[in-house]
Parts: C-alpha cells; structure tokens; sequence
C-alpha cells in the first residue's frame, strides 16, 4: 500500500477501544490497522494454500524504531513466509514492513497456526519470563470484540456474538488477540522507549463479557507482561519488551 495517511479520528479510535492515551504520535500497535487489509487480501486470494477461516494466530512481534506521526505518509509492505511443521499443524509468518519516505520505521512478523497432522519433533514457540499479575483486573464487555472488530476490520464471527462464536466451537465470543496486545502495551506506554521490541505468544482464549489479570515485571532491558484468568490462572497471553 504506497502513501496511505494517518486519519487522525481513526487513531483516536483505536486509541479509546485500546485505552492509549491520547498523543500526537500513533499508538505502537496501531500500524498494525493499516497492514491488516494486505493481510486480508493474502489469505483470502485463491492462490493462498490455506482458508483464512480456522487459522489461529499464535504469536506476534513488533519492532518500533522510532514513533510515527499523524502527519506522515507511509508504505506498507507484507509477505508471507516460513511455513513449517509444528506440534499442532503447520505454521507461517506473515511479515510486514511500515516504511516513511523510504526509512524503516515499523516491522512485525504475526505467526499463524494450521491445525493439521502435528509434528512432535517441530521447534515449540518461544518462552517469556514470568510475570506473575500484580493486583490490577480489567472487567472486558461483551461487545468489546465488536468495539475492536470496527476499528481494525476484523469481523471474523468468533469476536463478535456468542451464535456466531458457538458456530465456530467457542462457547460464546472471544477478544482479539491484537486488542489483548495493544492494552497491555497501553499500560505500559509511559514506561517504554521509542524504540522497542514487543514480542507476545497468545494462549488461551478471553472469553466475552470476562476480566483479565494483568502482571507486568522489569527486567534489565525491558518488561515481561502477562494476562491470566484471575479466578483459575490460566494463561492468556505472555510477553516481553525489549529496548533497542
């Protein structure tokens, strides 16, 4: 996508379903919004080997070299590469590149998983240091994935009501994983450099309405960050921060 503007009131969009404060450069995940249309038209072109319903995203990283303003024009860039075995299937990484007047100033790699016939043998996803939560818990409504689904453009049927999640084998409605990121990063925001690294891996499903419990932990060149079930534990997603 070459020269695609910054709306200023779709950041401010973003920022309020994500809880970023209100800045005059653009939330870190929020680049994120202008790739997912190539992402869209990669998975669901006919050449593409798998079908874009069913492919569950397992981990995401992004590199922030330094913040982007409103007023810039970017290029967008995506691919799709690295298929290999996994446990469950197999796994591919969409990668993707935010360029300003020819200076990289954004990337990601997203990591999808096709359910299939599992290699046992395959590499496992990456480990982060723990981040046990530290008292604070976030209440999520049930029309959050709706509220998320209208800002990023991602309608798939298991964010937005329990019949059509139930249809898809979740017991009712899920939160996008890129908005569990985002709010975590929001929470953050204040203590991160410019430039910074923020790799997550994505666990278990937050079903809505719920809440979440969020821990977070310094480490030397960072934070690790956590959401977890606060009655049960279980993990819904694990992160870290790096400083470049």
């Amino acid at each position: 996508r070459p020269d695609v503007p910054v709306d200023p009131a779709h950041v401010a969009a973003y920022a309020k379903v994500c809880e970023f404060p209100r800045k005059d450069t653009v939330p870190l995940t929020y680049p994120h919004m202008l790739a997912f249309p190539l992402h869209m038209a990669i998975m669901t072109d006919g050449s593409f080997p798998f079908p874009a319903m069913g492919t569950v995203h397992l981990e995401n990283s992004i590199t922030q070299h330094r913040p982007v303003t409103a007023a810039e024009k970017l290029q967008v860039t995506a691919r799709v590469e690295n298929l290999r075995p996994h446990a469950k299937g197999r796994v591919f990484d969409f990668v993707t590149t935010v360029h300003s007047l020819g200076e990289l100033v954004w990337e990601s790699t997203s990591t999808y998983l096709r359910r299939g016939k599992g290699d046992d043998s395959a590499p496992a996803g990456a480990v982060f240091p723990e981040a046990p939560p530290t008292g604070t818990v976030w209440r999520l409504p049930a029309d959050l994935g709706r509220q998320y689904a209208g800002v990023s453009g991602d309608h798939n049927p298991i964010h937005l009501y329990p019949l059509t999640a139930k249809a898809l084998g979740f017991p009712r409605q899920i939160a996008h994983g890129m908005w569990s990121k985002a709010r975590c990063v929001a929470a953050l925001e204040n203590r991160l450099p410019d430039a910074v690294r923020v790799d997550v891996a994505f666990k278990k499903p937050i079903l809505l309405p719920g809440s979440v419990a969020f821990g977070s932990h310094p480490l030397d060149d960072g934070f690790a960050f956590s959401l977890s079930d606060p009655k049960s534990g279980a993990p819904h997603l694990a992160g870290r921060t790096t400083e470049l």
